[in-house]
């Protein structure tokens, strides 16, 4: 193949991979940082920190190939999703798979760097991700499914950095899923036209007109499951700093979501990052500070 034809290639792998939209490993990533802050009771070592950096950015990728393989068939149906390089025929099925398991397998060569419990949950948290897509055909609430499969790095950021899956695990990933349920409610307020036509469940489908209620119900248990786990461990005020920070977040997505414009629920998606950014951030000084 030449020169240009393999630089065509590899950028529609970037594509498949939404390497130029970050938004969607920083979601996964702040929760498991934040998490790995709490499970060593301060900063856990710049190894952990660097395998779950990278190992989100691998493993977020390869779920967005399986993603895109899964719901190609629908995806062409729906004006935000018709272009990407599987639906398109860009690319095919089985390269995109090929794309995703070579990223799956870097990710679990860095897990193999941790421990033999944090290799086991890693099994169990691809199998969760490999079957997310096809929650939609029959789930009401994928969105609460997907809430399972984006947390999955608190529990392993646990058994990585003390060798130990304790309730507080727990407690963080039930707060985080309701993080998940309201921005990707917010996502799915773009799509709900198309996906009511299509027939695919969401969500937002479900809640139907208490849609922009559930989502900030969703905001209001996340953070109140957090900051009660913050002010247990006595993370202070830099810990309620970055609670309050991501507070007027959520009151700014509710003005953002409340006409239901599709432009503005999708800025309110893309900007949810910073909220999982203020909680680890006032992890982070937290236990610097305490």
């Amino acid at each position: 193949m030449a020169v240009g034809g393999i630089a065509a290639r590899v950028r529609l792998w970037l594509d498949l991979i939404r390497w130029d939209r970050p938004a969607g490993w920083l979601l996964l990533l702040w929760p498991s940082l934040a998490a790995l802050w709490f499970a060593a009771g301060g900063f856990p070592g710049w190894q952990l920190v660097a395998v779950f950096t990278a190992g989100t950015v691998l493993m977020r990728s390869a779920g967005c190939t399986v993603n895109d393989v899964a719901d190609a068939d629908f995806d062409r149906h729906v004006r935000r999703t018709a272009h990407r390089p599987v639906t398109s025929g860009a690319l095919s099925k089985r390269e995109a798979l090929a794309v995703g398991a070579v990223l799956a397998l870097a990710a679990f060569a860095l897990v193999l760097l941790t421990n033999t419990l944090t290799i086991e949950l890693s099994v169990a948290a691809l199998l969760i991700a490999i079957a997310y897509p096809f929650t939609k055909r029959w789930l009401a609430l994928p969105q609460a499914y997907l809430g399972v499969a984006f947390s999955f790095g608190i529990p392993m950021a646990f058994a990585a950095a003390a060798d130990d899956v304790p309730l507080l695990a727990w407690v963080l990933l039930l707060g985080n899923l309701f993080w998940v349920l309201a921005y990707d409610t917010e996502y799915a307020m773009v799509d709900r036209e198309d996906d009511l036509r299509i027939g695919i469940r969401t969500s937002a489908i479900t809640f139907g007109r208490f849609d922009v209620a559930a989502v900030m119900a969703s905001y209001a248990l996340y953070l109140a499951v957090w900051a009660g786990v913050g002010l247990r461990l006595g993370l202070g005020w830099p810990f309620g700093l970055g609670v309050a920070a991501a507070a007027g977040m959520a009151l700014w997505h509710f003005g953002l979501i409340r006409a239901r414009d599709p432009a503005r629920c999708f800025t309110a998606f893309r900007a949810n990052h910073w909220i999982g950014f203020a909680l680890f951030a006032g992890t982070a000084a937290g236990y610097a500070l305490r």
